[in-house]
């Protein structure tokens, strides 16, 4: 099973992404020719099934801009890849990739027109994923101001769903494209809140089942037990003072 790992996978994606965006510094047009293309594909330009997944056709002509964003882009895939497989393992990690590969494809085969730069939502999974496995971690936006991942991740959500509103049959694209991060992070993390739920519940209810039920009238001095744990129970005074239960009455 080794054989289809991929240690790295995403430190190579984000290289490629941005040797396509120099590319087309000096060839505006590469991103169209690489981009998805059901019709084109369906003609015999197979590559694009590939090639979209690195065409970054939708920031041409950003310049300067588009630099920066592609080497923040870059140094962020490579820490979220380091951190994916030394919590997943190499493996695990590779087949996460693989997976959003494949919901991408699928979801630009069925959207009904192509989805420009649609490849940049396979970081939006290992993103998410990121910020469900380390939600703690902060980066420092504007190089100031230091924001934890997981309100970064919720702002991301909230504009997917923007989109979603703004295109209904957006729903299904994203549902394709984020599907391995709902296999691989999601469900787990809500297995994971349910079982500390039900451990918190079972140390309660435990806890509970030690406290008395009610308070007692009556308690015998050498046994310590009362008329609420054995009601059958008679209790007398002794000559001490103290209370007894009939089985350990004084002489």
């Amino acid at each position: 099973m080794g054989g289809i790992s991929f240690p790295g996978f995403l430190r190579y994606y984000a290289l490629m992404h941005a040797l396509v965006y120099v590319l087309q510094l000096v060839r505006p047009d590469i991103g169209l020719l690489l981009e998805f293309d059901r019709a084109a594909i369906l003609g015999g330009e197979v590559w694009r099934v590939v090639t979209f997944l690195f065409a970054s056709s939708g920031f041409q002509g950003m310049g300067l801009l588009g630099a920066v964003f592609f080497y923040f882009m870059v140094r962020i895939a490579f820490m979220m890849s380091d951190a994916l497989e030394e919590e997943w393992g190499a493996f695990s990690t590779s087949l996460f990739f693989y997976a959003g590969v494949i919901g991408l494809i699928a979801g630009n085969f069925l959207l009904n027109g192509p989805m420009m730069g649609s490849g940049f939502l396979l970081y939006g999974a290992a993103f998410f994923a990121f910020a469900t496995l380390f939600p703690d971690v902060e980066f420092l936006m504007f190089f100031i101001l230091p924001v934890k991942v997981k309100y970064l991740a919720w702002i991301q959500a909230f504009f997917l769903l923007v989109g979603i509103l703004a295109s209904p049959l957006m729903l299904v694209f994203f549902a394709l494209a984020y599907a391995n991060y709902v296999c691989w992070a999601g469900i787990p993390l809500i297995r994971g809140r349910a079982k500390l739920a039900e451990s918190a519940y079972k140390r309660k209810q435990f806890r509970k089942a030690q406290e008395p039920v009610g308070e007692s009238f009556h308690k015998c001095a050498e046994c310590g037990r009362t008329d609420v744990s054995d009601p059958e129970l008679e209790f007398r005074v002794g000559k001490d003072g103290k209370e007894y239960c009939d089985e350990h009455q004084p002489e």
